[in-house]
């Protein structure tokens, strides 16, 4: 009888199958077992638990997501630091390579350091970490309209229709 051994690349698929199968059956059993009771309360949108106000379709500043990630940067650097932090203060571990392990540890946290601060240094150069950007430059538009006529259709009052409130 000859072994049987299951490579590499069937023990991941064997892993995802039995993940999928694991994730399926927890989602068929909580729509099995939660009540469905829909009512126009329920179904309403929320923001943070309150009424949404005004359009959702509202433009976004960018730069909250530079700075997001610049935040999510320096976080997982913090990650690597208190590793690196606790496994380098071990003595015996640095007695023990005659402090060739202390040297190269502390080299490669510079290093790593180093890289974050130039990225850093450069987000700042190219003005990415200014809340306040100059004046930016407008477009010039070739066209033969006069441009009073964009300011006084600009300067129309609408009218803002009230929309027929919902029965409760």
């Amino acid at each position: 009888m000859a072994d049987t051994y299951i490579s590499d690349f069937g023990t991941i698929l064997l892993f995802l199958i039995g993940g999928a199968i694991f994730v399926s059956i927890g989602l068929l059993t909580s729509r099995l077992l939660r009540p469905n009771r829909p009512n126009p309360e329920k179904l309403a949108t929320y923001e943070s638990g309150e009424e949404p106000i005004g359009n959702a379709w509202v433009q976004f500043n960018p730069r909250f997501y530079v700075v997001a990630l610049i935040f999510i940067i320096f976080d997982v650097e913090l990650a690597f630091l208190f590793p690196w932090a606790t496994v380098f203060g071990r003595e015996e571990l640095i007695a023990a390579t005659d402090g060739v392990w202390g040297w190269f540890a502390l080299i490669e946290m510079f290093i790593f350091i180093g890289i974050l601060v130039l990225g850093l240094a450069y987000a700042w150069a190219k003005g990415h970490l200014d809340w306040i950007k100059p004046a930016p430059v407008l477009p010039k538009s070739r066209s033969k309209i006069p441009i009073d006529v964009y300011q006084r259709v600009n300067e129309r009052k609408y009218e803002v229709k009230k929309q027929p409130s919902t029965p409760e």
